[in-house]
């Protein structure tokens, strides 16, 4: 383990000593950024919170919520995650947590209680934190994980939204300047800035901003179009590593299935190396932010065990691909009620039995994006309607975000975001007349000692947890695969 605060050297990561360190580990989303598929709601993080609001009136709403992030992370959740070998938690959060739209450049100091609890936690545990913005003013893509209730990513239009961005890190940097088991910051996730070029630019100029207040700790900076494309990145900023994001189809249920075949093995090598081409370019670190599978329902899906299997493939494959390249990871995802998590919600907890009926109604209309079952009764409707647009329209394929056909972006629009939106007040009805002792209940069904290990995922990250001799120069991409992949549609669910 290195000690002091972590710096990038060339294309490694070091510590004070000078000693090598290789950062693997787990992103804990859903939790100060909340996101559909890992907590059950339809929508989007400040719709929840509305609608919760709205039922159980601000002192059990606080209460809940308070309770809700105390148990969702422990000392128990950190000693297990450190027994699989893993030393770094990605810590999303969203800015309303900081600052209010309302009341903007105005500090909520009552927002660092559990960022701040977090942290301590994992620090007793040797366990890193890389402190994510998960969503920024405005939003900087149009998805739900920014908590944009819109498909219109403002931030890239609004000079006075990267302004607040740069201005929130600016205090978070001072408060966390001096914490060396912090790894650095991730000042914005999955950016998609359609123009290319405006992202680059806004991390030159958020760079000298927080350097001003912290000179020391690494800036890990996302490639456009949620961590995929690397226009306009034409030089390294001091002490930066550069972040891609490497989801494959073959780890979702709309992809092939994954036999382990050589032609796919060779597909997860080149399209890990494709994103990875700039940072070689650049000379830097690799990090990878973001990957991982999602996972068949034993109570869904007949077939579970033998597609579970199969998305372990998956899984050991990215992760031999990355110790191949001594590449630094941090899967998505840590928690979750049964979808992708290392560890998930028991299904006979309060909270699971509560919001039961509401998920069978999620699955029929496909109101969250993230491994979304087939559904007829949708199919029917949006499968016409997208043929029906491509026809009239049919540069509508083409639009960005590049990986988007017109079936994401209509499912989005009209699923995702409309239908979503009609229901959130649904969900939170489930919860009306609940008492604090019941809502407490509902709060600890994440504690750790009430959730379920998912064996398969963790046993391949424990496997892949022992890093390659840093010593030694990391291996290279072999011409053949660079940039191979250049022209073709990106994968991405």
């Amino acid at each position: 383990m290195a000690t002091g605060i972590l710096k990038v050297q060339g294309d490694k990561i070091v510590g004070n000593d000078g000693k090598p360190v290789i950062l693997r580990g787990a992103g804990l989303g859903g939790w100060m950024n909340m996101e559909n598929f890992i907590t059950g709601y339809p929508g989007h993080e400040s719709q929840h919170r509305a609608a919760m609001l709205k039922v159980l009136g601000k002192e059990k709403y606080d209460f809940f919520f308070d309770k809700w992030l105390e148990y969702f992370f422990t000392d128990k959740d950190a000693e297990f995650f450190a027994s699989k070998g893993l030393n770094c938690l990605r810590l999303p959060f969203n800015y309303r947590h900081l600052e209010d739209d309302m009341n903007p450049r105005v500090l909520k100091e009552e927002g660092f209680k559990h960022l701040d609890q977090v942290v301590d936690i994992c620090a007793r545990h040797n366990i890193y934190t890389i402190l994510d913005m998960h969503t920024v003013p405005g939003g900087q893509n149009g998805d739900w994980h920014s908590d944009n209730p819109t498909n219109y990513a403002a931030f890239w239009d609004y000079k006075d939204h990267q302004d607040r961005t740069i201005w929130l890190w600016e205090q978070i940097a001072a408060r966390y300047k001096d914490n060396p088991w912090v790894a650095g910051y991730n000042p914005i996730n999955e950016p998609c800035d359609p123009e290319h070029w405006r992202l680059p630019a806004f991390y030159d100029r958020i760079e000298p901003a927080i350097r001003k207040v912290d000179p020391n700790h690494i800036l890990w900076l996302d490639g456009n179009t949620f961590a995929m494309e690397w226009k306009f990145f034409d030089k390294a900023l001091p002490n930066t590593v550069y972040a891609l994001h490497d989801y494959s189809m073959m780890g979702f249920p709309k992809g092939e299935a994954y036999i382990g075949s050589e032609a796919q093995k060779q597909k997860l090598e080149s399209q890990f190396l494709r994103k990875s081409e700039v940072m070689y370019r650049l000379g830097t670190p690799i990090w990878n932010g973001e990957f991982g599978p999602v996972y068949a329902n034993p109570k869904l899906d007949a077939d579970h065990e033998e597609v579970n299997k199969s998305r372990y493939g998956v899984l050991d494959a990215q992760l031999s691909v990355y110790d191949r390249y001594a590449c630094h990871w941090s899967i998505w995802l840590y928690k979750d009620i049964g979808v992708q998590g290392m560890v998930h919600t028991d299904p006979n907890s309060k909270w699971m039995k509560t919001i039961a009926p509401f998920l069978k109604r999620n699955r029929e209309l496909q109101l969250s994006a993230w491994g979304r079952y087939p559904s007829k009764q949708v199919e029917d409707v949006i499968n016409p309607l997208v043929e029906w647009i491509d026809k009239a329209a049919p540069t509508s394929k083409d639009q960005y975000p590049t990986p988007w056909a017109t079936e994401r972006q209509i499912t989005r629009l009209v699923n995702q975001i409309w239908l979503s939106g009609c229901l959130g007040d649904e969900f939170a009805e489930l919860f009306r007349g609940m008492s604090r002792e019941d809502l407490e209940e509902c709060a600890r069904s994440f504690h750790f000692d009430r959730c379920v290990q998912r064996e398969g995922l963790n046993e391949a990250l424990e496997k892949h947890s022992d890093v390659p001799d840093l010593t030694i120069e990391w291996q290279r991409p072999p011409n053949k695969w660079v940039g191979q992949l250049e022209g073709q549609r990106l994968e991405s669910d």
